[in-house]
C-alpha cells in the first residue's frame, strides 16, 4: 500500500524542493530540518544550474591529473588528515568507479537527468509562486593567459556538455570585464543551456514558504535514526521522535549514517566546499556568473552580494572551516583586482558526495516506504528541482521520466 503520509529528513534544496512536489501531489508532509541553514550545501554555494557537467568526476582523467590539483601545490583539492579514515575507503571505491566502463555508463545517467533540470526549475519556480528565482540564461568561462586559454578551450571543445552549448567569446564580450577588474581576461566561452538563481538561500525560502502556504508542517530537529515498524519512524537527538507512514531520505552529507540505521550502504562523504561574499563591490550586474579556471574559482553577482566560490575538501561534514581557503580565495579576488570587502562572509558546507559521482535517489528495494535522494555532489542545487519530480513520481507509483536504475542506492551493497 503506498503511503499518505511522508516525513522529509533534511531542508536542503533538495529536500525542500521534495516536500513541496509531495505536498501538491497530496501527501501529508511533515519536514524535518536541524533549522540552521548555513549548515547546509545549499546555503553558500554559487547558485550555478549546471547542466553541462554531465562527465562524472570518478574518471580516469580526473585520477591523472590529481597529483597536480592538490591544495599543497595551491589548487583546489585537499583532504582533511584527521578524516583518513572517512575518505580513505570512500577513495578506494572511487578509483574502481572511474574505469572507462562506469564512467561511460554514470555520463549517460547524468546527461539524461541533466537535460530535464532547468525545465524543471522553471516548473519548480512556477510551482513556488516565484517564478523569478530562475533567473538569466548562461555563464562564462574565462582565462586569464594565452597558454592556459589554448588548453582550455581545447579542453572544453573535446568535452560531452550535455544540452548546454557554448561560443567563444568575441573582444567585445571580454571588453565589460576590464571594468571590474584589473584586466579582462584574454579569452573565453560562454555557455548556452544553463542559468542562475537569483540567490540560493532565497530559492530555498521561496520553496519553504510554498510548502508551508500548502499546509507543509517544518520541524527543527537533527535526526539521529530511524526505524521501521506499523510506520516510519524518526528517532532525534534530543529523544523525540516522529511518524509518518513513509520517509525520505535528503539528508546531503548527514545521509549515510541515517541509512546505515536502516542497514543500508550509502558510502557518501562531505566534499567540502568554501565561499566568501561581499556586500560592496563593484561587479556588473550583466555580467554573468563567470568561471576563472585557472584559479579554480567561480565569480557570481547575487541579490545580496558578489560572492567567489572554491575547493573540493574531503572530510567531516561537521569539521571546522579551514582559515588557509578563504585567505586563498581572498588572495586571488585581489590578485585579479576584483573589488571586495576586507572582511566578507565566509562560508564551508558539505557537498554530499558517492564514489562513483552520480546521486542516490530510488525507492529502498528492502522496503518501499523508505525513498531516498542524496549524494548530488555539486550539481545538489542544478538536481534539486528534477530529483524532486521523480521522488513525487515514485511517491505516486507512477513511472519516473527517466530510468532510475543507475541511481539505485543498493548498487553500493545491500548492507
Amino acid at each position: 500500500m503506498q503511503p499518505k503520509s511522508y516525513l522529509v529528513i533534511g531542508g536542503g534544496l533538495v529536500g525542500a524542493a521534495s516536500a513541496l512536489r509531495l505536498q501538491a501531489a497530496g501527501f501529508a508532509v511533515t519536514l524535518i530540518d536541524p533549522g540552521d541553514a548555513r549548515r547546509a550545501a545549499s546555503f553558500g554555494n554559487i547558485g550555478h544550474i549546471a547542466t553541462e557537467q554531465v562527465s562524472p568526476l570518478a574518471s580516469r582523467e580526473s585520477l591523472r591529473t590529481f597529483p597536480g590539483r592538490l591544495f599543497g601545490l595551491d589548487g583546489p583539492v585537499d583532504f582533511r588528515w584527521r578524516d583518513a579514515g572517512l575518505w580513505g575507503p570512500w577513495a578506494l571505491r572511487f578509483i574502481a568507479a572511474s574505469g572507462p566502463a562506469r564512467h561511460a555508463r554514470g555520463q549517460a545517467a547524468l546527461t539524461a537527468i541533466l537535460a530535464q533540470a532547468l525545465p524543471a526549475w522553471r516548473r519548480l519556480a512556477a510551482l513556488s509562486g516565484a517564478p523569478a528565482i530562475v533567473g538569466r540564461d548562461g555563464h562564462a568561462v574565462v582565462w586569464m593567459s594565452d597558454q592556459a586559454a589554448e588548453k582550455g578551450i581545447r579542453a572544453w571543445e573535446g568535452a560531452p556538455t550535455g544540452s548546454a552549448a557554448f561560443q567563444p567569446m568575441g573582444p567585445e564580450h571580454l571588453a565589460p570585464y576590464a571594468a571590474v577588474m584589473a584586466r579582462a581576461p584574454v579569452a573565453g566561452i560562454r555557455f548556452s543551456g544553463t542559468a542562475q538563481v537569483s540567490e540560493p538561500q532565497a530559492a530555498r525560502d521561496a520553496l519553504m514558504a510554498a510548502f508551508k502556504a500548502r499546509g507543509g508542517e517544518v520541524v527543527e530537529a537533527r535526526v539521529d535514526r530511524l526505524s521501521i515498524g506499523a510506520g516510519v519512524t524518526t528517532h532525534f537527538e534530543d529523544g523525540g521522535s516522529r511518524e509518518a507512514e513513509g520517509a525520505l531520505v535528503a539528508a546531503g552529507a548527514w545521509a549515510g549514517g541515517l541509512m546505515s540505521t536502516l542497514g543500508v550502504k550509502a558510502p557518501v562523504i562531505a566534499e567540502r566546499g568554501y565561499s566568501v561574499q561581499s556586500a560592496e563591490h563593484s561587479w556588473d550586474e550583466a555580467l554573468p556568473p563567470t568561471v576563472f579556471e585557472e584559479h579554480a574559482m567561480v565569480v557570481s553577482r547575487f541579490t545580496s552580494g558578489l560572492r567567489a566560490s572554491s575547493f573540493v575538501e574531503f572530510g567531516s561534514p561537521d569539521a571546522p572551516g579551514d582559515p588557509r581557503k578563504w585567505r586563498l580565495l581572498e588572495r586571488r579576488l585581489s590578485s585579479l583586482g576584483i573589488r571586495f570587502s576586507p572582511e566578507p562572509d565566509r562560508w564551508v558546507g558539505p557537498r554530499p558526495t558517492l564514489p562513483d559521482y552520480l546521486p542516490a535517489i530510488g525507492r529502498l528495494e528492502r522496503d518501499p516506504r523508505i525513498l531516498y535522494a542524496f549524494g548530488h555532489q555539486h550539481l545538489g542545487l542544478t538536481m534539486a528541482a528534477v530529483t524532486a519530480e521523480l521522488t513525487a513520481s515514485l511517491a505516486l507509483g507512477s513511472e519516473p521520466a527517466i530510468d532510475l536504475a543507475p541511481f539505485r542506492i543498493e548498487r553500493f551493497g545491500r548492507g
